[in-house]
């Protein structure tokens, strides 16, 4: 503990610290491929590579391929929570709040980061898989985020009845994440349209 502390305080790099940096690295390096390539065409040596890393350093921190998979969508997850996430609880009121979500989610999906979960989505679609699980699992906490939002703007006024809430809920995932696709890099187009077509499934003006 004292020559961590000294090494901290004299401008070197700790152990935990190393063990971090690494971990960010591989993190980032295999969203990457997951995005481009796929679960099934993942090749741990590459990410390794490009992370600027060996393979032993990879193995050091994830056991194989699965526990890194799980690792970089469990990290892009806390990534999207701080960053969008942190937009929609600037929001009272339900629909400023789902219009937030739309809005920043766009912005997020600019990155390749983010369009790994719509290719696992897709490779492991009808699989029995810990990966497929997990990003299902992912995408029903955010459905039913939104089915909340949706129940509280219909109480107050400011959503209109209409489709039942649950399926009004999947409709509004559905319309953002297929926008967000179509304009991928077409900035700020995305970000604008993504919220208009988050307004027309909730049955408002999109203007």
């Amino acid at each position: 503990m004292g020559s961590e502390r000294a090494s901290t305080e004299g401008g070197r790099e700790t152990q935990a610290e190393r063990r971090a940096r690494s971990r960010t690295a591989l993190l980032e390096s295999a969203a990457r491929h997951l995005s481009r390539y796929g679960y099934g065409n993942l090749v741990l040596e590459q990410v390794a590579r490009d992370a600027g890393y060996t393979r032993g350093a990879l193995y050091h921190q994830f056991k194989d391929k699965q526990e890194l998979t799980l690792a970089v969508f469990e990290w892009i997850l806390a990534t999207w929570d701080e960053e969008v996430g942190a937009l929609i609880a600037k929001e009272s009121d339900p629909v400023e709040a789902l219009l937030a979500l739309a809005r920043g989610h766009a912005v997020f999906c600019r990155r390749d980061i983010a369009r790994v979960a719509v290719a696992l989505r897709l490779e492991f679609a009808g699989q029995e898989h810990p990966v497929g699980a997990e990003v299902e699992r992912a995408y029903e906490l955010l459905i039913d985020r939104c089915m909340r939002f949706i129940r509280a703007g219909r109480k107050a006024g400011t959503i209109p009845p209409g489709p039942p809430v649950r399926a009004l809920g999947h409709a509004f995932v559905g319309a953002l994440e297929g926008t967000v696709i179509a304009l991928a890099g077409q900035k700020p187009h995305d970000e604008l349209l993504a919220a208009r077509a988050a307004a027309g499934v909730l049955g408002l003006d999109p203007a």
